[in-house]
């Protein structure tokens, strides 16, 4: 639900921003237009990556399709940036050819993105600190309120002033921004692509807690890697101690709970 309502608001704002932007011929406003319209197709992205994570496994893809959600971020991420280098040349191009702005339009189209982000980014508050696909779409929508809200002090110190220059430069500077807070996702669903283990969980700490069994007095082969934004996969060869005999699946039921609730490894797989 909230990825329907949050991909409507947003169509609509992106269509309309656009031809405002091109009737006061600001470059601001199109290059608002054009990152919302980057999380427009994040938004969709997302949720069809949720869809595709419900799926179950089948012979093939025996862990179903649950990565989709990691790729979904790291698409959301790169698009994002792409869109932000379009916007910084045409920026850069403006600052050495002016062009008449009307500052009050951009000023009131861009109220309307600040309520328009706002509403959007609310959805998705919940679910962003448990899911880095989710929190991709909210990091998105809350930034572009700010990001708005800037596009109106921009619009409002041009009607004041009358300097255009304004808009590239506020352009230039809504772009950095965009950067710097897309680094994180992109690093972070990198990352995950890679099979890195996920944020949040010190393999050491892992390790320390499996050799803390009783009845285990080594291990080797330890991975531990994202299965999707929300799930995580972990095998690890457990060597027994000899000289404490206690049963194999009571070793394995100890280190499955201890995996599950201090560290949320739902999926782990063991060799004694």
């Amino acid at each position: 639900m909230a990825f329907a309502v949050g991909i409507t608001l947003n169509t609509a704002y992106v269509a309309g921003e656009a031809l405002w932007g091109v009737w006061a011929h600001s470059v601001s406003l199109l290059a608002d237009a054009g990152h919302n319209l980057s999380d427009v197709l994040g938004l969709a992205g997302a949720w069809l990556a949720q869809v595709l994570a419900t799926r179950p496994s089948s012979a093939r893809f025996t862990y179903g399709l649950r990565r989709s959600t990691i790729l979904s971020a790291l698409a959301n991420a790169t698009i994002l940036l792409l869109v932000t280098g379009g916007i910084v040349w045409e920026s850069v191009l403006r600052l050495f050819s002016h062009q008449n702005v009307q500052g009050e339009v951009i000023s009131w189209v861009a109220l309307v993105g600040i309520a328009v982000n706002a509403v959007t980014a609310l959805l998705f508050m919940k679910g962003a600190s448990s899911d880095l696909n989710v929190r991709g779409a909210f990091l998105h929508m809350a930034a572009d309120a700010v990001m708005a809200f800037s596009v109106v002090i921009a619009g409002l110190l041009i009607a004041f002033t009358g300097y255009t220059i304004i808009d590239p430069i506020m352009s230039l500077i809504v772009s950095v921004s965009i950067v710097i807070g897309t680094w994180s996702l992109l690093r972070s669903s990198l990352n995950l692509a890679l099979d890195a283990v996920p944020a949040g969980i010190d393999p050491d700490a892992v390790q320390a807690a499996l050799l803390s069994l009783d009845g285990v007095s080594g291990l080797h082969h330890l991975h531990i890697w994202a299965m999707s934004t929300t799930e995580t996969a972990l095998t690890v060869h457990l060597v027994c101690d000899p000289t404490k005999p206690v049963s194999t699946d009571l070793v394995i039921a100890r280190a499955a709970e201890l995996v599950r609730t201090r560290f949320d490894i739902a999926h782990p797989t063991f060799k004694l």
